[in-house]
């Protein structure tokens, strides 16, 4: 099979590209990595290098680019179906896209208000939190137990075992986690869970070592 290489942006504020990186780690999925800078006067002459879309992350594989992150996921989950990066179960796996798609589209004030940033002290907002953003926290936290309860057994996960649901839901257990957004017990030790496989350990400590600053993203 022909190499993979994947393009992310800053590991430090990519939420897009940390979804594609921890589940190809998470899954022993061999591939070499080239991280570009946003906000720098080259980087879309960098990326369009790699995709016109002008976005990251991209997957190369052979002949073959993806550009989006839930694209690259389920392109995996094709050409690795014994790892099974989505629930075996039919029933399981139907309610893992719905959620990964929910994820995928939504929760934009949350988003927006809290920007992924694995180097920002961990500390409440200056501001108050908006009634849209507390809707948001609590949807997720829904989704995370009706997964959980459904689908939990076998591990600390949201369908047991990780699986894309996980790394789609990732840059938010971060956000909760640097925002320290409340949440109840149940959806702390699932956070807890994500950020302490290997996989997320290894892309935070890459992260801690980058010196590019992104403005926007630095919210008190």
């Amino acid at each position: 099979m022909a190499k993979f290489h994947l393009v992310v942006a800053n590991k430090n504020y990519s939420s897009w590209s940390l979804r594609a990186w921890i589940a190809m780690r998470e899954f022993a999925i061999p591939f070499t990595e080239t991280v570009i800078a946003l906000d720098l006067p080259n980087t879309q002459r960098q990326i369009k290098n790699h995709t016109g879309a002008g976005r990251l992350p991209v997957l190369h594989h052979g002949t073959t680019t993806i550009w989006e992150s839930l694209a690259i996921l389920e392109y995996l989950a094709e050409k690795f179906p014994d790892k099974a990066l989505w629930p075996r179960s039919s029933g399981a796996r139907a309610m893992a896209r719905a959620v990964a798609n929910e994820m995928h589209a939504g929760f934009m004030a949350l988003r927006n208000a809290c920007p992924m940033n694995l180097k920002r002290r961990r500390k409440p907002l200056a501001r108050q939190i908006g009634d849209e953003i507390k809707s948001d926290v609590r949807r997720i936290e829904t989704l995370w137990e009706e997964c959980r309860k459904a689908n939990g057994r076998g591990g600390p996960f949201l369908f047991g075992k990780f699986s894309i649901a996980d790394a789609m839901y990732a840059p938010v257990v971060t956000r909760f986690d640097t925002y320290v957004l409340k949440v109840g017990g149940g959806a702390r030790d699932y956070m807890d869970a994500v950020m302490d496989t290997q996989a997320f350990r290894a892309w935070k400590a890459d992260a801690l070592q980058e010196k590019w600053i992104i403005q926007a993203d630095e919210v008190d």
